[in-house]
């Protein structure tokens, strides 16, 4: 039984490896993200004449700094779910589905390895949405 958990360790450690890459750079853009957009709305390249902002900068300014946010919403949201994934890792419940309790086919996880559920639990999860 200790030799089947260690091949098991070793067969997601690929998956491992890729999420933890992921992380980095999720976390990284995260930084990004906000550096950007930490100055104040009327800090536009310095700018400290004391001239009045035209009012579509300010809203071009806003719209992309709601812009960003969505972005960095984004990017925080699939590091939890890179998170999780690591944690199953650990649990040894990693490349089972969480819907249906069957094993996530090897494609599927090299191509979204933070994934919770087969093709299938994610069709029939996303076909609910709507």
């Amino acid at each position: 039984m200790v030799t089947k958990d260690k091949n098991n360790d070793n067969k997601f450690e690929v998956y491992k490896k890729l999420l933890l890459e992921i992380k980095e750079k999720i976390s990284g853009d995260i930084r990004d993200l906000s550096e950007e957009n930490t100055g104040s709305g009327n800090d536009r390249g310095g700018d400290v004449s004391g001239h009045a902002l035209h009012m579509a900068d300010v809203a071009t300014d806003m719209y992309d700094r709601e812009f960003t946010l969505g972005l960095a919403a984004n990017d925080r949201e699939l590091l939890f779910q890179v998170e999780e994934a690591l944690s199953r890792i650990q649990e040894g419940d990693y490349g089972i589905c969480v819907s249906c309790k069957k094993p996530i086919p090897a494609t599927r996880l090299k191509a979204l390895p933070h994934t919770q559920n087969c093709m299938k639990c994610q069709e029939l999860r996303e076909t609910k949405r709507r």
